[in-house]
């Protein structure tokens, strides 16, 4: 798709995840591109820095890699007695499911707690998921920070509630759905950041001089 829009030659790139702005970054170094990503782009080299970017490319980073371990912190927080949880990672997105995996192993090394760490690339696996949960003995589950996940937020909470499983995913509609909590950067801020650099970009401001955008976290709870 990427490079359909670069054969295209339309005036702006926004890409809303991690894959999509990589791609986006090998399609062209010459349109502007404004991303956002639950992800380090610094660590992911899509820019050289969040205050100077540089080259084509600018947006706004939720940090996922600090999210993943500070989930696992509240669910601890919460189930304060339990020794064993899980983690929900991608395998198909690598760098997303590596980043989540070692900070969500460090935090829970922190706290004294076995993590397992799970595995779905499809849609359809997901149901499988909780009884396996039941099967290792985990007391709460942390869904990672792939786009996968977060664009099904609403079955993953309405599974965890009917599974009667905690867990800890992104935003307030997990919530809303039967998840524990959500964590994570507002809907709207991460909507309104791309769009605002977009109008930037077509403004003919250089890419290289717009900072990258980090934007805090929030939490919510049933």
């Amino acid at each position: 798709m990427a490079a359909d829009l670069v054969r295209r030659q339309v005036a702006v790139i926004a890409a809303t995840s991690t894959p999509a702005a990589l791609a986006a970054k090998a399609a062209t170094a010459s349109i502007p591109i404004v991303f956002e990503m639950s992800m380090d782009p610094v660590l992911l080299g899509l820019v050289s820095n969040l205050s100077r970017p540089g080259g084509n490319i600018t947006g706004v980073t939720q940090l996922g890699r600090v999210l993943a371990s500070k989930k696992l912190e509240i669910l601890h927080q919460l189930l304060p007695k339990a020794h064993v949880m899980a983690l929900l990672v991608n395998p198909s997105n690598p760098i997303i499911a590596e980043t989540d995996t070692n900070e969500a192993r460090s935090a829970a090394s922190n706290v004294g707690v076995e993590l397992h760490v799970l595995n779905a690339s499809f849609e359809y696996e997901f149901d499988a998921l909780f009884p396996r949960l039941v099967r290792l003995g985990a007391a709460g589950l942390v869904i990672g920070t792939d786009p996968l996940f977060t664009s099904r937020y609403e079955m993953l909470g309405a599974l965890a509630a009917h599974h009667a499983v905690p867990a800890v995913q992104g935003n307030r509609v997990f919530v809303e759905a039967g998840g524990l909590v959500g964590y994570g950067t507002s809907a709207r801020a991460a909507v309104e950041c791309p769009a605002a650099g977009s109008q930037v970009a077509l403004g003919s401001v250089r890419n290289a001089m717009v900072r990258v955008e980090r934007r805090q976290s929030d939490a919510s709870s049933c």
